[in-house]
């Protein structure tokens, strides 16, 4: 018999997640990354250098169309709280929504031999199609690690595996993305400027054939996740579950609030200084950017990998407060480099990359310890809703992240690639893409170290949760997972 502790739920079941399960769960993460990284590094420079529309209008469509899925979340939340089904309440969704995930995100990056105007509207259908399907998965998945266990160091094990995997994902996009672009849309050697480069022949072809096989392995990733994964906590069958009862706890929840203007100030400064990446490499480095990419979310990957032992030294509000602050201070350093320094630059981006691995490891524990709070303090849980919300924030953050770098283009006068040609930038346009590189994000990071000083769930206080609704949990007998038929 083995000798170490094990730890069970009021029902007996043990809570010690196998491996597997936390692997099959962590590749749901990849499967989403591929779309996420697709967004956040290459989808302005798409817009603007291949599919042919202009800096100003792709910013705006990115403001308007993340505005309302920012809005759609928590609908989804309540959606996904509310289903009944013998795979559980959040499990469906990764069956049910892989196939449109995949569908609309081949859309997104397929070019229509449309009239500018005809583009536009193309763009804003297919953008606002992909997100909605983006939410109708990604609300339930990131749900489902709120009641894959009751325990806390359990659940931040888990979402270290979901963010390995997920920066796994991203890293694949990152580093094979131009790759594939030039295998699918052919290249020739070209002279420009004296220089021979390799230029890609039909970009609008690469990106497309590109996108179609992220999607199909996508598809593949979500339904391992949907066979791996179980639910363990679920909330008492006794309460009766009303709309506006959820958002008033919400609303009362200190720990959720404060969260939620972290997770809007983090991405922020992420959007903004992920689409800026194309751009700094492409027209102050001169040089593809690809590698910069895989080498800062290898040393990303590291980071996270310590996110467990680090939040058990020093509790994770502690630890978030000083990555934020380190990596904003690393980050803001961008704006003294030359763009000669190239050795300087990754330097500096594997520092930053590796100090700050961790934070999205503990953001999500933070939502699922959100959560318990809320069913201690109110007796009433509402995972997906409390989730959900916490993706609301990060959408909300993703519309402005997504908007700003497309606004400070054309508001530093940035020249679009004419006839596939990329035209020389002006010294003012320069000076905005160094700023969106370096001090912009910086500033949002230090904002979001700033919010987390509010934090009230102590790690004192969260080991006093999850004793008294384990207590709850024994005395009522609703513990039990009432979708064992499966």
């Amino acid at each position: 018999m083995n000798n170490k502790a094990s730890t069970t739920d009021p029902s007996g079941k043990a809570e010690q997640l196998s491996v597997l399960e936390k692997v099959g769960y962590g590749l749901g993460d990849t499967a989403s990354n591929f779309y996420w990284k697709l967004f956040e590094n290459f989808q302005l420079i798409f817009y603007t250098d291949v599919f042919g529309i202009s800096a100003a209008a792709a910013a705006t469509m990115f403001f308007v169309t993340k505005l309302w899925d920012a809005i759609n979340d928590p609908l989804i939340g309540l959606m996904a709280d509310r289903t009944k089904t013998a795979w559980g309440r959040f499990r469906p969704y990764l069956l049910w929504g892989s196939i449109p995930f995949a569908v609309t995100g081949i859309l997104t990056f397929y070019t229509p031999d449309f009239s500018p105007s005809g583009k536009l509207i193309y763009a804003y259908i297919t953008y606002t199609l992909v997100f909605m399907a983006y939410t109708f998965i990604n609300i339930p998945y990131g749900a489902l690690m709120g009641v894959i266990s009751s325990r806390s160091l359990e659940r931040t094990s888990v979402s270290t595996y979901r963010f390995v995997l997920a920066f796994c994902g991203g890293l694949i996009v990152q580093k094979f993305t131009e790759p594939l672009v030039a295998f699918f849309g052919g290249t020739e050697i070209q002279l420009v400027d004296g220089i021979e480069k390799v230029v890609v022949l039909d970009k609008q072809t690469g990106f497309f054939w590109t996108v179609v096989c992220y999607a199909i392995a996508a598809v593949v990733l979500f339904l391992i996740t949907f066979v791996t994964t179980r639910e363990r906590v679920f909330p008492e069958q006794k309460k009766n579950s009303r709309f506006r009862q959820d958002f008033w706890d919400l609303l009362r929840n200190r720990a959720w609030i404060v969260l939620l203007f972290v997770g809007l100030f983090q991405i922020l400064a992420g959007w903004t200084r992920g689409s800026a990446i194309a751009y700094y490499f492409t027209y102050y480095v001169n040089s593809s950017f690809g590698n910069f990419l895989a080498v800062s979310t290898v040393a990303s990957i590291l980071g996270m990998m310590t996110a467990k032992r680090m939040s058990a030294v020093f509790g994770k509000k502690l630890l978030m407060i000083l990555m934020n602050l380190a990596v904003a201070v690393l980050t803001a350093m961008f704006i003294f480099l030359r763009s000669d320094q190239v050795a300087l630059m990754y330097g500096l981006n594997i520092c930053l990359a590796f100090v700050g691995g961790p934070i999205p490891v503990l953001l999500w524990a933070m939502y699922a310890d959100a959560a318990d709070y809320s069913e201690w303090r109110f007796h009433r849980r509402a995972t997906g809703l409390v989730f959900s919300a916490a993706t609301f924030s990060q959408k909300l953050g993703g519309a402005l992240g997504a908007a700003i770098p497309g606004w400070m283009l054309a508001w530093y006068g940035f020249a679009a690639p004419v006839d596939g040609v990329q035209q020389v930038q002006s010294e003012h346009t320069i000076d905005g893409i160094v700023l969106m590189m370096s001090v912009i994000p910086a500033m949002f990071l230090a904002a979001a170290a700033v919010s987390l000083m509010f934090y009230n769930i102590s790690e004192k206080l969260l080991h006093e949760i999850e004793v008294d609704l384990s207590d709850r949990k024994l005395k009522t007998g609703t513990s039990g997972d009432p979708f064992d038929a499966m």
